[in-house]
């Protein structure tokens, strides 16, 4: 696809006001910008890639973006490999403008206006990613991002794998591929129907934990990069009582603050901090306990329900009232038996005539009718009129005394609180030693606690038994497992999306969801991964022992990879001898770099291609999927 550069170049050189001596003018063509010349307008409407980048709608009406083109024609850095505005120049800005020309100043991370793709899927697999510049690579990032094909299709239930036969949005989902493009293939059958986001993305500490294995040159601008591009999309499938949960540790944790409050705006964002290893990871001068938990919640409204209270815990008080304006004749609705059997409340008597004196505890059967009466025999009143006792029948308890018995009141439930300490939120024994059981060749490091992440689920979903739930960095399968418990609790028919493109997703996440499935008797996944094209030889190309495999593999992309326009095969045959010259690891990473980044899956909108070879099956489960 050719260059925007080139194609605007190409429309302005028709206009004779911007060329002198065979030169397009760049200042000329700014002033004639900046002044809304109608024959510079009129000539950029005619070209559709050019009109879509450089003008909005606004209720049926083109709106030219003069800023944003002023800024394109200005920059003298069209970088064709990374497009990247900011390779030699990094520093401070304000509004797109350095230090030096600006008298306001802002932190500007270098790759802001870049989308990075993202494409590891091993953990030790380090990549110098492209950076696609927003300004300078459009119809490249609008080609990186278009939806892609599925394939893979399988469905597991308790009874083990079967065919897919149709797709429903009933259907949980556990996607392998690259998550940015997931996500923008999930965008529209998705869009405004996710109720909760949970995300564990990579920590990218200062250490040999580090998984963020990227291009480190910059690597929390990298980093921010990274999350960045995908919470973008993720934004849109969110629903509009959506709910974002964002899990980070130290590291990253106040860049990530600042990024949250810029994307959502008008959101509430809260940092909890949850104790997740309270035997401490050692530091210099600290031991570290906890991690953190972003909750972004729609601005002004009630999202999270109520935190349970463990019995242990629950603060009681008497249920009778006692003070001023407690007596029986202060309320007279409120003078009524409370039914004890077995140690417990089971119901409520009818309130009491003014002329009948009871006892504080009078039995009937195997039943104790308790009433409002203290210990000095004065006839008081509960704290709940007759008609609101049901209501309130959960949170009573009852109390042995020597005369018969008292009725407590305590709430098992709370507001969250900013500091969660469990120990089931221990991710040694609640995370890693559940996913050796379930799982017992596993070799994934770090998994969340299962009881970590089903508090945080349960306190935006627990009401919601028809929530879609989505996680992008699934992991070991975790989000997918507190689902399934929260649906086994409460009868739920609650939907996991699980998105991840490490490869430990066959080995690891499909087994663990499968074997919970398993193992509580319901449920069901569909499988899929996103369609390969140059991807698949990427992976050839990993897996190869010796060169003489990649010749053979080079011969392959000849025949049926879309490479690079900047390669001639003929001139790379030619050669060969300086190719065999190479160390195995510079041959591998120059046949990865010759391939095109921008085919490395098949676009849904070509699956009818031929040069894709996408079955007729997976056609049809396809269109299935994206008009569901």
């Amino acid at each position: 696809m050719q260059n925007l550069l080139n194609d605007l170049t190409l429309l302005l050189e028709q206009d004779n006001r911007l060329v002198a001596e065979d030169k397009l003018l760049k200042n000329k063509v700014v002033e004639l910008a900046l002044a809304l010349d109608p024959g510079l307008i009129k000539q950029l409407l005619k070209h559709d890639a050019i009109r879509k980048h450089f003008f909005i709608e606004v209720e049926g009406v083109l709106v030219f973006d003069k800023i944003k083109f002023q800024r394109f024609v200005s920059n003298k850095q069209f970088l064709p490999d990374s497009y990247t505005a900011f390779k030699n120049k990094i520093g401070l800005t304000t509004n797109g403008e350095y230090l030096t020309e600006s008298k306001e100043v802002v932190l500007s991370w270098p790759y802001k206006d870049c989308v990075l793709e993202g494409g590891q899927d091993k953990e030790d697999a380090k990549r110098n990613e492209v950076f696609w510049n927003e300004t300078l690579a459009p119809d490249q990032i609008d080609r990186l991002l278009s939806p892609k094909a599925l394939t893979g299709f399988k469905r597991y239930d308790k009874d083990g794998e079967h065919h897919v036969a149709e797709l429903s949005l009933n259907d949980n989902l556990i996607i392998k591929g690259n998550n940015l493009l997931a996500l923008h293939t999930l965008r529209k059958t998705y869009a405004g129907k996710v109720k909760l986001i949970y995300i564990d993305p990579p920590y990218n500490p200062d250490s040999k934990a580090n998984t963020f294995c990227y291009n480190n040159t910059f690597n929390r601008s990298t980093w921010l990069t990274f999350i960045q591009n995908r919470l973008a999309v993720a934004k849109d499938l969110m629903h509009k009582d959506g709910v974002l949960i964002v899990a980070i540790d130290e590291n990253e944790q106040a860049h990530l603050g600042v990024l949250l409050k810029d994307m959502f705006s008008n959101h509430e964002v809260h940092c909890i901090t949850i104790v997740h290893n309270p035997r401490g990871v050692q530091g210099t001068n600290f031991s570290y306990t906890h991690e953190y938990a972003f909750f972004v919640i729609p601005k002004g409204k009630k999202s999270l329900g109520n935190r349970k209270i463990e019995e242990e815990d629950i603060e009681r008080s008497n249920f009778r009232n006692w003070g001023s304006e407690s007596e029986r004749t202060d309320a007279k609705n409120c003078f009524y038996p409370v039914i004890v059997e077995n140690e417990r409340v089971v119901g409520f008597g009818d309130v009491l005539e003014d002329g009948q004196h009871p006892e504080q505890t009078k039995t009937h059967g195997n039943q104790f009718y308790v009433y409002p009466i203290d210990t000095k025999g004065v006839e008081r009143k509960w704290r709940y009129a007759k008609q609101s006792a049901d209501s309130i029948k959960h949170l009573l308890h009852t109390k042995k005394t020597k005369t018969g018995y008292e009725i407590e009141i305590g709430k098992d439930f709370g507001t969250y609180r900013t500091v969660w300490i469990d120990p089931r939120y221990d991710a040694n024994e609640y995370g890693t030693k559940i996913v050796k059981s379930l799982v017992p060749d596993c070799k994934f490091d770090f998994p969340k606690s299962l009881y970590n992440v089903y508090d945080c689920l349960y306190a935006v979903v627990a009401e919601d038994r028809e929530a879609i739930v989505l996680d992008f960095f699934g992991g070991s399968g975790t989000t997918a497992h507190a689902v399934l418990e929260l649906n086994k609790e409460d009868s739920g028919n609650r939907k996991f999306i699980l998105c991840e493109q490490m490869h430990y997703v066959e080995t690891v996440t499909k087994k663990r969801v499968s074997k919970v499935i398993q193992n509580n008797g319901e449920g069901s996944f569909v499988y899929c991964e996103l369609s390969q094209t140059n991807q698949a030889i990427i992976d050839f190309v990993q897996q190869a022992k010796n060169s003489e495999a990649l010749l053979a593999i080079w011969k392959d992309m000849q025949e049926r990879a879309f490479l690079s326009y900047k390669l001639d095969p003929k001139t790379f045959d030619a050669n060969k001898s300086g190719f065999a010259s190479l160390a195995f690891a510079d041959q591998q990473r120059f046949l990865v770099e010759v391939l095109d980044k921008n085919l490395l899956y098949v676009p849904y909108s070509e699956i009818d291609d031929a040069s894709y070879a996408v079955s007729e099956e997976d056609k049809k489960l396809n269109r299935q999927f994206f008009n569901l």
